[in-house]
């Protein structure tokens, strides 16, 4: 089956608003084995998105349409669905209870007149609660089979209704469904990791690989077509195994929910470590991206932006000599940043970066994109040398991923799993 999403709403087309609903009803589709050829956003406006819905209807099984459902003149989704269907709009008493009930929870708030309109549903259509706002949602098949979902535009009010509703009426309409797991890999690139996997690739039916791109990791999507769910990862869980053979530690999860923040900190929980950080060219970005993980508070204990030398030395007591002799972008200085980072704070494992993010400050020997980054427990130190292509803010970028990938390694060497 082939689904095609209809985004309703001026505020998309003019930036005002992120559209996280297309994202979200993607992945969904995507899960239960519904093709997704189309994704289209339409203004408030009555001509434009009845072209939008004919052009659907024409070259998909399912069409999915979110916002303009609400109380005001421009939230004409519903009525315009209806008179391109040649269906008449009828006062739903259901829907008209479960607005008042909605008010009455609100301490008394009046029910403005405008509202009611949100009791009209389609004729025919089958309505669906919105237990988190006012407009129901509707599923309306049309007369040659189609169908027409319509869902409220805020997020809060789609996603549990979709994945209470709307979820189970397409997983029965669909026969089978796709399973997928993401291997997440770090310190590979794309070309070398899609060239370590091309006999795969070649020869894929049921499962394939897609790689991914992102900024200093690829992701590789698994994805079978089953019939359920276990049958999917019988057949995913071979392929897996496979690639964890081939990139074995570059494999940092295979949870798509996850991410590299996500994991270290769960790492550092898993070991009792507690970690400081000392950032210099990345200015806190990594620290700040470590904060984005639930649980941080248990095992970051001090973070320092340490830009300039005499900050160095005095937070981190990197030796004056050291800076002069070798410069605050260097391999020694990184060494003392990190082992003076660990003493200074009584921590377990320190992290350290120093570099030249651009646009100026680069020479022959050290080159703008030129990154050192130390690691340090009580028993070792690591220091590795990054040379990042690029403008300033993807330097720091790309340097606060492999920092990120260096502690996990060191971790990993050090502790283990």
């Amino acid at each position: 089956m082939i689904a095609e999403l209809i985004s309703v709403g001026t505020e998309i087309l003019l930036g005002n608003i992120v559209n996280t609903n297309a994202n979200f009803l993607a992945q969904k589709c995507a899960k239960l084995g519904i093709s997704n050829y189309f994704q289209v956003s339409v203004g408030d406006n009555e001509e434009r998105l009845s072209d939008a819905i004919k052009t659907a209807l024409s070259r998909s099984d399912i069409v999915i349409l979110t916002g303009g459902l609400g109380p005001t003149k421009d939230d004409l989704t519903k009525e315009v669905v209806a008179k391109t269907l040649g269906r008449k709009l009828v006062d739903d008493p259901h829907t008209r209870n479960n607005i008042k009930e909605y008010f009455a929870r609100l301490n008394g708030t009046a029910i403005t007149e405008n509202n009611w309109k949100q009791a009209l549903i389609i004729d025919g259509s089958t309505t669906v609660d919105n237990h988190n706002g006012t407009a129901p949602g509707l599923i309306v098949k049309t007369e040659d089979g189609k169908i027409v979902i319509l869902l409220p535009g805020p997020p809060n009010e789609l996603v549990p209704m979709f994945q209470q509703d709307i979820y189970p009426f397409l997983n029965n309409l669909q026969p089978g469904l796709l399973y997928s797991e993401m291997v997440k890999i770090c310190g590979i690139g794309e070309s070398k990791a899609e060239t370590m996997i091309r006999d795969l690739i070649d020869q894929q039916t049921n499962p394939t690989i897609a790689p991914y791109a992102k900024t200093g990791e690829v992701h590789l999507r698994v994805t079978a077509s089953a019939s359920s769910e276990e049958e999917g990862q019988k057949l995913v869980k071979p392929i897996v195994d496979e690639l964890y053979r081939r990139f074995e530690k570059n494999i940092y999860t295979t949870d798509e929910n996850e991410n590299l923040e996500d994991y270290i900190i769960k790492l550092l929980a898993k070991h009792h470590l507690v970690l400081s950080t000392a950032e210099s060219c990345t200015g806190g970005l990594l620290t700040g991206r470590l904060v984005n993980a639930p649980g941080t508070s248990q095992v970051l204990k001090e973070g320092f932006i340490t830009y300039s030398n005499e900050a160095k030395q005095k937070y981190l007591g990197v030796n004056k000599k050291t800076l002069e002799q070798y410069g605050a972008v260097s391999e020694e200085t990184a060494s003392e940043m990190s082992k003076g980072l660990l003493n200074q704070t009584l921590c377990d494992i320190s992290l350290a970066i120093t570099g030249i993010a651009g646009p100026d400050g680069g020479s022959e020997e050290k080159p703008v994109g030129t990154i050192y980054m130390g690691c340090a427990t009580h028993e070792k130190i690591w220091v590795k040398r990054f040379n990042f292509k690029g403008n300033r803010q993807k330097i720091r970028d790309y340097a606060v991923i492999n920092g990120l990938d260096l502690l996990r390694r060191c971790i990993l060497e050090e502790y283990g799993e």
